[in-house]
């Protein structure tokens, strides 16, 4: 079993926000492999299917990013999923825009959403990274990645999120190195 979970925030005025690219890329993989019905659990919208020949959950925290380790927990020990299978979509300041870097484990680099979840699961699981850029005008960083992305940057990332969606199979064998340069190469 393969849990994949991406950040966001749940409020209507959030949906083109640069904090919510891990609710878009969720959306994109329950679109393209036909995942169930999005269902409200587990204080989140959970979707399930198989993916690869793997039973798949997929959930988008409702509970705010501050929060999303709570979500995360409770559907894990619900089903009885391990840490190691828990693969994370976020947001990252620290890579460029337009790029992915998919790890395991490691720090938050004060990232809220992946603090939570830290917080509450522990670090030993895996994260993909969607690049989204420093700002350019001299912008707080939570008004920055509060903002929208302009039509430009909604373009780039519709043919990134193609690119992972077409390269999810690696990513659910785990194949992280592989996952990001075949996404980053395309």
């Amino acid at each position: 079993m393969i849990l994949l979970v991406g950040l966001g925030n749940p409020t209507p005025d959030s949906n083109d926000n640069r904090h919510n690219v891990g609710f878009k890329i969720i959306d994109a993989i329950n679109q393209k492999f036909g995942l169930s019905k999005q269902k409200p659990k587990f204080k989140g919208l959970l979707t399930t299917g198989t993916i690869a020949n793997k039973k798949v959950y997929a959930i988008k925290p409702l509970t705010f990013m501050n929060n999303s380790g709570i979500c995360i927990r409770e559907l894990m020990e619900y089903f009885k999923i391990d840490i190691d299978d828990v693969i994370v979509f976020h947001d990252d300041l620290d890579v460029d825009f337009g790029k992915i870097k998919a790890k395991f484990g490691g720090s938050s680099a004060g990232h809220n959403g992946i603090e939570s979840i830290d917080k509450f699961i522990g670090k030993e699981y895996s994260r993909v990274r969607v690049g989204i850029g420093k700002p350019d005008k001299k912008i707080s960083v939570s008004d920055y990645v509060l903002n929208n992305f302009n039509d430009e940057e909604k373009t780039q990332l519709d043919q990134i999120t193609i690119n992972i969606i077409d390269s999810i199979p690696i990513l659910i064998d785990k194949k992280l190195d592989l996952f990001s340069s075949t996404v980053n190469n395309k």
